[in-house]
């Protein structure tokens, strides 16, 4: 491809998404451009696309909240597989803990919208494996509130059985979870003092070296002075004693 088709396709990508075609149509455009130039150039160019996916995503969000939760969850499910293809898993993560979330609240009215712990337990797996320790967190407790309001009545033993194992899983992941969270916090707050102390220092020690600098200018100066007048006096008197001979 050309740099002239390239900049045509980039110009299409973003205007589908400015006419808000979200479709398969347009991420096979954002496909094309991925795979279409050398690697600098792709990094730059998905450093370009990645502010613009984010800027576009939160725009839209606000415009379709009051559409139907068919519409909002299509166009959530587009910018997730957008923001996979430029490798943004940070938004990824979180417009799929969204789209879960949208789901979790519809599905009092609409029983198929309903997220299974299992769907939730996969989605803090993977928040994990990323280091977003906060949302796998929140997907642990809704995976585990989703298995305890389970009703288990007429559920046969090996079903429970494997609930109860589930169960656990999602607790461990979830004191995991909050254990690194906090961890993270603590290391945030530890580097946050190191960079002040750092900071704290090399004001001293700019202050010390003014202090120090002064003062040793000064003698060195002073040190001078005394010298060119200790040589200026042994001149005059060499001079006075060759003139009386």
């Amino acid at each position: 491809m050309s740099n002239a088709e390239f900049d045509q396709q980039i110009a299409l990508f973003r205007s589908q998404i400015n006419h808000k075609r979200f479709d398969d149509e347009t991420i096979r455009i954002l496909e094309l451009v991925l795979v279409s130039k050398d690697v600098k150039s792709s990094i730059e160019m998905r450093e370009s696309l990645i502010e613009f996916l984010r800027s576009e995503s939160v725009s839209v969000i606000r415009e379709i909240a009051e559409k139907t939760v068919e519409m909002q969850l299509l166009i959530l499910e587009f910018f997730v597989r957008a923001f996979a293809l430029v490798g943004d898993i940070e938004s990824c993560l979180a417009l799929r803990y969204e789209a879960l979330v949208l789901r979790d609240l519809k599905s009092s009215s609409r029983i198929w919208l309903q997220v299974s712990h299992m769907e939730w337990l996969n989605f803090a797996e993977q928040s994990l494996e990323n280091g977003f320790y906060a949302i796998a967190g929140k997907a642990c407790e809704s995976a585990e509130s989703f298995l305890q309001q389970k009703n288990v009545a007429n559920s046969k033993a090996e079903e429970i059985y494997k609930d109860l194992q589930v169960l656990e899983k999602i607790k461990i992941l979830k004191d995991f979870a909050a254990k690194m969270a906090g961890s993270r916090s603590v290391q945030a707050q530890a580097a946050e003092y190191l960079k002040k102390k750092t900071t704290e220092k090399g004001k001293i020690r700019s202050s010390y070296h003014k202090k120090v600098k002064c003062p040793a200018s000064t003698l060195f100066r002073n040190g001078i002075k005394r010298r060119n007048l200790r040589k200026l006096r042994e001149l005059q008197g060499f001079q006075q004693i060759t003139s009386g001979s």
